[in-house]
């Protein structure tokens, strides 16, 4: 986990979460059972401490059978408008635990568990933050001014704006 890497400092966590909880919606990507990538979006629930992801899924869901096989998944968020950009990966476990889904429950999801945190079909997907890095764009101007600057000097532009890699 992250905790074993000097070169990420407690604020780029910070931030990282921040992100997450801001733009909520992910991509969800797990590999499915002819080896190809298969992504859809998730509501992420809760952000618990730095490195755990919660979501609910249906027991029934193809994701289920494909992170039953490759525990291995990946998740996209972005925010174009904030230009805020954040990709993790790490690996997922599948339960059932009634009290943490009381505890991340909203009313919004009774229109996919009527039964409410108890619905038999009702699975939580946790996963652990392996890898995570983020992306923060500062605007249009920035970027005109740098082109600008690389058309003078000849010498492109690195990063243009806030860019952490995180483990």
């Amino acid at each position: 986990m992250h905790d074993s890497k000097a070169d990420s400092k407690p604020g780029d966590w910070a931030k990282l979460g921040k992100l997450i909880r801001d733009i909520q919606v992910a991509l969800l990507t797990t590999v499915d059972l002819e080896g190809n990538f298969h992504t859809r979006p998730v509501q992420t629930l809760q952000l618990e401490g730095e490195d755990t992801l919660w979501f609910f899924t249906d027991w029934a869901s193809p994701k289920v059978h494909e992170m039953q096989r490759d525990v291995r998944v990946a998740l996209s968020y972005a925010d174009p408008h904030q230009h805020a950009y954040v990709a993790v990966s790490g690996s997922s476990t599948l339960l059932r635990d009634p009290k943490k889904a009381r505890e991340i429950w909203s009313v919004e999801q009774r229109a996919y568990y009527p039964e409410g945190p108890e619905d038999k079909r009702l699975a939580l997907l946790r996963v652990r933050i392996e890898h995570a890095e983020y992306w923060i764009a500062p605007g249009r101007t920035s970027y005109l001014l740098a082109a600008a600057r690389a058309v003078m000097t000849g010498v492109p532009m690195g990063v243009i704006g806030e860019n952490r890699k995180l483990e």
